[in-house]
Parts: structure tokens; sequence; C-alpha cells
């Protein structure tokens, strides 16, 4: 297990006093009315967001793994989740990557996994602290790992508050990122149809 694929616990009693001592450090009053509770509010909202850190990839492509039997004669067949809406946080700046669509394409091997379960897994693969780069990576790991498909396909387009809000302010920017695994990788006639459906 890499150092990316541990399971993290989210301490929430940690997360209120350091957010109180950052309210501090920007030379506010912690204790004044509007910021009484945010200590609290942060804490319960880490929680949420980052809810992928509290399992393994391993765990989740676990959790989202049940599957059902395809015809045959279906392997040449691919399975497509377009323009999934997923949002994250940069490890750099720990600002807000947002406006994220994730597209997963992948080739059955004889068996096919639920589709909300793909967008479930886009879900959690996303909501630790990553990069745009890495999300593609680790969740075409999980999909290969939930559907037992070498095959995997993940495209991404992302807008990074790091970029549009601070720093160089480019706010039309857009980051695209594409991972390609298995035939995806070394077949052209597999990536022209892909490239079509994501036209």
């Amino acid at each position: 297990m890499t150092g990316r694929e541990k399971k993290m616990a989210i301490d929430q009693d940690a997360i209120r006093e350091h957010i109180r001592g950052i309210l501090v450090a920007l030379g506010e009053d912690p204790e004044r009315e509007g910021l009484k509770d945010t200590p609290d509010r942060v804490a319960r909202m880490y929680a949420e967001v980052f809810e992928g850190m509290n399992y393994t990839y391993d765990e989740i492509a676990q959790m989202f793994s049940k599957s059902f039997e395809v015809a045959d004669g279906s392997a040449q067949d691919m399975v497509i989740v377009k323009d999934m809406e997923v949002f994250s946080y940069c490890e750099h700046h720990l600002a807000l990557m947002y406006d994220m669509r994730v597209t997963v394409a992948y080739l059955p091997k004889g068996r096919v996994i639920g589709l909300s379960k793909i967008a479930r897994m886009a879900d959690m693969v996303a909501k630790r602290l990553q990069l745009q780069e890495r999300i593609g990576s680790d969740l075409a790991d999980v999909i290969a790992k939930a559907t037992g498909s070498p095959d995997v396909a993940v495209y991404i387009e992302g807008v990074h508050s790091c970029m549009t809000a601070r720093g160089i302010r480019k706010p039309s920017a857009k980051t695209v990122t594409t991972t390609l695994r298995g035939r995806f990788e070394t077949d052209p006639t597999l990536q022209n149809r892909l490239w079509f459906q994501l036209r």
C-alpha cells in the first residue's frame, strides 16, 4: 500500500483548534458572533469534503464492485459514463478544484458494474487532497480493481481556483487530463471511438 492509498482518520477536534488559530493569525476575534462557530463548521465540512480519505482505494473498489454478468461477445462493447460532476481540493494550496467533469470508459471482462457505482467511485477518489492529474490515475486504478478490466480510460476537465482566484488569475482557464490504460493506451481504433464519444 502506498502513502497515497493509506486510510486516514479525520481528527475534527484538531481541525477546530487549528482553524481557531488561523482566525487569530488573520487578526480576527474567533469569539465574535459571526466566527464563534466557524471552527466547528469547518471541521464538519472537512469531514464531508475529504470523506474519501477514510478509505483505502482497495476498500473503495470493494465497496462499489457489485457486478452483473453480460452476454457473450460483448468484449468489444465500451461502457462510458460521461460528465460526472465532482469537486476536489488542490494539495498545493488547499484551493477548490471545481466545475470538474469526469468521463470514465472501460471494456467489460464478462461482467459490468452498476453505473451509479462509477459515479460514487469518482466522488470518493476526488474527496481527498488531490491533483487533477492524480485523480485520473487513481480513478483508473480503482475502476480497474472494481471491474476486473485493465482497459480503462478517464478524461477530466476542471477549473482550479489556485489559477482563477489567485496567482495568475486566469478565470477562463480549464485543465484537461487524460488517463489511458490497457487497450485504450495501445489501440488507435479504440482511442478514436473514445474521442468520438467525448466530442
